[in-house]
This record gives C-alpha cells, structure tokens and sequence, in this order.
C-alpha cells in the first residue's frame, strides 16, 4: 500500500474480515499503513507522509478501537548520515502524526528533538517536505541540510553552562533534568522576584513541570524521569511552603484551586507503588493529589472525598478481592448520588471488568486507567467543563459495546459439566516420581542479602516503572537503554546501602509435610503413616472444554491419592523481605524524595522474589533433597527449567486467597515470619510471597479459566463456606453472574 486509497483499503478490508468474519477483538488490532521514504527526488514519492497522516486520520475515525504503527525512520532513509536533519524530520512527522491518531512507533529516541526546539529555518523546511506543501520542498531541504552544521562535542566546561541562564530557565532545566542540586537556591532567588512565594509555584516551576508532562505525554520523556522531576518540584515547593504560610497569615485572598484528584488503595489491599507513581505524574501535571494510603475504608473514602472537595476518585488494588471492594465502593457512591469520576487501577483490574463488573453500579463516569501516562490526559477530560461530556458519552459507548462483546464471547465458551470435567483430568504416574524428603516439619529462614542478590530477576522491575523489556537486554534498547541502565544503577546503589547497613531484614517459613489427595483436596499429616491429619488444602479443576487429548487439569492431580499407597508430600512457604522498608520509605517521603521510595518498594518486592526463588532452590537441593544435582544459572531459574512448581493461592491455578488461611496457620506464619493477613487476605509487608510446593515430575502451571456453579457449590461444599461467600472470593473466575 504507497498511497491512501490502497492503505485504507487494505485496512478497511482487513478490519472487517477480522472484526465480522473471525471475531478478532478490534481493540487487539494494529494497523501500519507503511512510512516510506520522502525527499528522494522521486516525485511519486513527496506525498508518502501525507497519505500515512491521512490513513491514521481515517483509521481512527471509522475502524473503531483499532490502533495505528509505523516505522517511523524509514522516512528519513534519503538523509542517512546526516543525524540532525533526521532527528528534525522524525519530530516534525511524529507531531502531526500522533495528532492524527498514530499509537505507537519504532523510533531512536536519540534521533528525536523537542518539536519547539528545533531551529525555525530547518523545522519549516522539514515541515514543507513532510506535509508535501510543494513540489521544491524536497530540492530546498536537501540543498540546506548540504551546509546545515551542528557541534554535537560537549565542551566538560560547558556542562554546568545552564547555570548561567535566568533564574526562570534554570529551574525548567533542573525540573526536565531532574537535578535537585541547586532546586532550593533558585527557587529562593525566584521568591525574591516574584510579589508571592505561591507565584513562584504557579510561574517557573508548573511552566517547567508543564514541559515534563508534554514530553512524558508525547514519549519523549519516560517515567523514572518524570519521578525525578517530581522530586525537584517538590524540594521546591516544601522550601516555599513556610514563606506561603506566612503570607496566608498576613494577606488571606482567595486564589482558583488546582483540580484534586482523591487517590487511595482498597480496603484489605496494601499495594501502592503503582498508585504512588500515578500520583507523581498528576502532581507533575498540576493536579493536586491526595494519597490516602493504603487499605481505605470505602466510607473513608468517600468520607474524605466530599470533605476535600474533591473533582476525581482513584482507587487501586492488586489482589483479587479488590475488584470487588471497587464494586462495591461504585455502589456506594451511586447510593450517595455523588457524581465525580471514579478512575480503576492496578494489576489485576482491566477494562472488561470496569466495563462489566464496576461501571454499570455508578452513574458518574467510571473508567480504566491502564498505566500513569493514560491518567493525565483522563484526569484533564473528566475534570474539564468543555470536554466532560464528550469524554463520558464515548467511555459509555465503548463500555457498552465491551459488555456486548464479553456477554457474545462467554455464550461461545463452553464450559464442561464439573464430573465430565474430573474425568478429562491428566494421567500423572506416582511409581518411581515420588521422593522422600531428608527432613519433614516446619523451619525458619533468615537468609542475609547477599543471599538474595542472585537469585533477582530483574525484568518485572523495569515493568514497575513502566518500561517493557527484558533485562539485561533492556540496558542496551536503542530507545530505553541509557534510562534504564541510569534506573538500574540507581537501584544497585540502593540495595548495596539496604545490604551494608541492615535495612531490610528478610525472614521466612516453610515446611513438607506428608501428604495424599482426595480428589479436588490434599490432606496434609503430621506423620508418614497418616495417622494424625495436619490440614486440607482445597483445590479447583478447569472446566473450560479442551482441545482432543488436552486434560482439565487441577493442582491436586501432582499429589499420589491416598487409595494408590504410595507415599508423597507436599510443602508450603511463607517469605517477606519488607521488614524494614517502612522506615526507610519513611526517610525517602520526608525528604520529599518519592523517587528514592518507590525504588526502595520496587527493589524490596524483587527481593522478596528473590527470596521465594532462593528457598525453593534450598528445598530441592537440600531439604526435600529430590534435585541434588541441579546445577542451573540464574536465567535458567528465572524460566523455571527446574522440577517442581510453587504456586500461590490467590493466582491463576487456584485463585482462592482463602486457602492462605490454611497455609499461615500450619507455618505459624504470622508469629515466626512476621507476615499478617489483611481483611482481604493480602500479606503485609507487600514485599511477601507465599505458595506450596509441588514436587511431581509433571507438575505445571496453568490458568484455571472459568468455574460453573456445579463445581463452584461443590468446592463451597468441601471448604464448609456458604456458596455466597466463596463466590465473592472466586468472582472474576465464576462463568455466570451471581
């Protein structure tokens, strides 16, 4: 496709097959129309950048939900070697591009300058090529780009040059920057300027945090820079607060109040990092932010919201019982006739299930946030009086075509009968598999550190902060490399400050014990003739039909049964590297340094990841003693090449958080490991982990998919719970509506 008509075409063809044919999802659709070289003194080809800019226009005005991509140097080909006018024809074309709807690109970002930065001469030459404003465009660009010169050597005496701007210039460097160094004394000099300390947050520093928010939004910035911006804005903005005390004292006037946005972890919950960087970046766009921590009350919540006047609501949850907290704090806010935006968040939340399950409780407008780049540009809509109501209504259409969807994709599932489903399990084959451990009970683990350290994987840290790759190829990724590698060795200095001085203190539990299944449950016992019954752990079976020869698996199937006399075991752990991390995040907050306290939390849960690696390495290698001879580098730990599994109540092989009730109080969890259960069954410190270890050759992770009530009263049955109680804890797994 070289030219509109074959792109949308192409497209258009391609969207309807998808969509009306197969039934492919169209928001799971990406488009690239193509981006082909311009400027090559082939005049059928003046026009490629123009017929893409249209294509996306086109694509997302009448292909609903679906996305647009491209490869956005290819049509800087014609002045390779030349990288300034490159970097200036990559900036222009992606301006009017995203404009035009464009997503996502592949792009060096160190082939990119700031679109306003761009000398004027050069960017309107470029501009005339890209947008094809006439037929000489490509001559001119061409005979300029021959003469057009720039130093790119870094004088050393230069670095600091900056300093030598005004004072308004210098804290918009050090905001975009994120350099604290001199943030107090240029903003006291800029208190000498100005008539009001408050001025000097409203002038110079929301013009540099502005600049921050444009180039995170446009990707030109990514988020641990953006946190270290927040820091410098907030050293800046506590060295003012006495002087505006004081000026409140002497002169109070009323002053328009910056939009709040009310933030706060569920009930039950105790996860924040994701909450704490969506803050950052709201605060960094001029939002007053009101973070009521974690485990909120809902009438809390909503208490404080009306009380704070607040213009948005944020709520945030990690573990599965959240979703249903966020239901229910919906229905409260409908009860109350409130009519603020409600904005979902956290790992396990979705836009399915804000549409399905949350947004139809509420009113007022109710929707997913999936990462904090999408929260600024929600916040700024929901909370505008021109574009409200635009906003609301496309959310609503959009949810209520998701729900048609997800209602036609359920009725297409076919879920197998619970006894049809228990006869399609797997056969496992316990002669010879089974391995008597070299010690069985309960023991204590408090390894140092240096322990952990090699056992981290690093790649989900990097996802914490919202940058997708694999370690350590991340650090060298043309577009993320030189931020990521800064992030890391941030990261490095922190856990070798964490390991010198005894910051973090990790402490666990675990233990084997003898064991049989009983069809969905495994009974654990204090001795090996099963003479005395320890616990039961009680599991689910996928009952999703599945393809010929492919078995409905449960997690009680990898544990010989009682009536096959051969003897298994089964373990469990309890681990937590958060003992601590209060005080030091404590030390980060009142410095003002949100940077440094959501990197402690983020090294904390690797660690804590860590730990759960390191532990079970002990068990098969020493302890149950059935992989003596496992030799495996860390990558291979990280893909699991070893035997055995470690799953954890709560995930997706059994999503019952209710089965950790069981788990602490056979390990003593809560008194030998300092690990407490919250309401909702999450694990304070949130740098835990918990699960059972599972020693079967065979043994796999799976997702369990969806439940039929027949299982799902029968489970409620075996657990002795009554069936309303377990469907609340199993609500995102049940196929049917309770």
């Amino acid at each position: 496709a070289d030219s509109y008509e074959r792109m949308i075409e192409i497209c258009g063809r391609a969207y309807k097959i998808l969509t009306e044919e197969v039934g492919f999802p169209a928001e799971d659709i990406i488009f690239d129309p193509n981006i082909f070289p311009i400027a090559t003194g082939i005049e059928e080809h003046n026009n490629y950048s123009v017929d893409f800019i249209n294509a996306t226009k086109w694509i997302k005005e009448n292909l609903p939900y679906a996305r647009v991509s491209g490869g956005v140097s290819n049509m800087s080909f014609s002045f390779r070697g030349n990288e300034p006018v490159r970097r200036a024809m990559h900036s222009v074309f992606l301006y009017h591009a995203i404009r035009a709807g464009m997503d996502m690109g592949i792009v060096n970002p160190g082939q990119l300058d700031v679109y306003e930065e761009i000398p004027k001469e050069l960017r309107d030459l470029v501009e005339d090529v890209v947008l094809n404003k006439s037929p000489e465009a490509g001559e001119k660009l061409v005979d300029f780009a021959e003469s057009y010169k720039q130093d790119v050597e870094q004088d050393e005496g230069k670095k600091n040059a900056w300093r030598e701007a005004d004072v308004a210039e210098r804290i918009r460097h050090a905001l975009v920057k994120g350099i604290v160094e001199f943030i107090e004394e240029d903003t006291e000099e800029a208190r000498q300027k100005f008539d009001q300390p408050l001025d000097v947050i409203e002038g110079p520093l929301m013009d540099g945090m502005n600049v921050v928010g444009e180039l995170f939004g446009s990707g030109k910035m990514f988020l641990p820079q953006v946190v270290k911006s927040a820091r410098v804005m907030k050293k800046a903005v506590a060295y003012l607060i006495p002087y505006m005390e004081e000026e409140q004292r002497k002169n109070p006037k009323a002053r328009k109040e910056a939009v709040k946005v009310l933030l706060a972890t569920v009930k039950g919950d105790v996860h924040d990092i994701g909450k704490n960087i969506v803050g950052v970046v709201l605060a960094c766009n001029g939002y007053e932010v009101i973070d009521l921590g974690v485990m909120v009350p809902r009438d809390k919540i909503l208490d404080e919201a009306v009380k704070q006047k607040a213009d948005v609501i944020g709520l945030s949850g990690l573990i599965t019982p959240s979703l249903d907290e966020m239901v229910e704090v919906a229905r409260e806010m409908e009860k109350r006739k409130l009519s603020l935006p409600l904005l979902i968040g956290g790992a396990t939340t979705s836009e399915v299930h804000t549409a399905v399950k949350i947004e139809p409780n509420y009113s007022g407008a109710t929707v997913h946030v999936l990462d904090a780049s999408l929260s600024v540009p929600m916040v700024a809509n929901l909370s505008s009086d021109v574009h409200r109501d635009k906003a609301m209504t496309e959310i609503r259409e959009k949810y209520e075509t998701m729900r048609e969807q997800h209602k036609n994709r359920q009725d297409e599932k076919e879920i197998l009968p619970f006894e049809k489903a228990q006869k399609n399990r797997p056969v496992v084959r316990f002669e010879g598999a089974t391995h008597k451990p070299n010690q069985t009970g309960v023991f204590k683990a408090e390894p140092s550190i240096e322990d952990l350290i090699p056992y981290i994987d690093w790649t989900p840290f990097f996802l914490t902060w919202e940058m997708r790759g694999k370690y350590p190829d991340i650090l060298k990724d043309p577009r993320l490399g030189e931020e990521a590698t800064k992030l890391f060795n941030d990261a490095q200095e922190l856990l070798e400050r964490i390991k010198k001085d005894k910051l973090l203190r990790p402490r666990g539990v675990y233990g084997i014990f003898p064991a049989a299944s009983n069809g969905e449950d495994v009974k654990l016992f204090k001795d090996e003739d099963h003479k005395e019954e320890l616990a039961t752990f009680h599991f689910l079976r996928q009952q999703a039909k599945k393809r010929s020869g492919q078995p409905n698996r449960s997690l009680a199937d990898y544990v010989a049964s009682e009536e096959s006399g051969i003897p298994d075991w089964m373990g469990a752990f309890a681990v937590t590297a958060g003992i601590g991390l209060n005080a030091l995040v404590k030390e980060f907050e009142d410095n003002h340094d949100d940077y440094n306290s959501i990197l402690a939390k983020a090294v904390a849960d690797r660690l804590a990841e860590a730990f759960a690696e390191f532990l079970h390495a002990k068990v098969r290698k020493e302890i149950w003693g059935y992989a003596t001879d496992e030799k495996l580098a860390n990558e291979e730990l990280i893909k699991e090449r070893y035997r055995g599994i470690r799953p954890a109540p709560g995930y997706p092989s059994q999503p019952d958080h209710t089965e950790k009730v069981t788990l602490f109080k056979i390990l003593n969890a809560t008194e030998d490991a300092s690990i407490q259960l919250t309401e909702s069954l999450a694990m304070m410190p949130a740098a835990s982990v918990s699960g059972l270890y599972f020693a079967h050759p065979d043994a796999e992770y799976f997702n369990l998919g969806k439940l039929n009530k027949d299982q799902v009263m029968d489970y409620a049955s075996r657990k002795g719970m009554e069936l309303e109680e377990i469907e609340k804890w199993l609500g995102p797994a049940l196929a049917y509506d309770r």
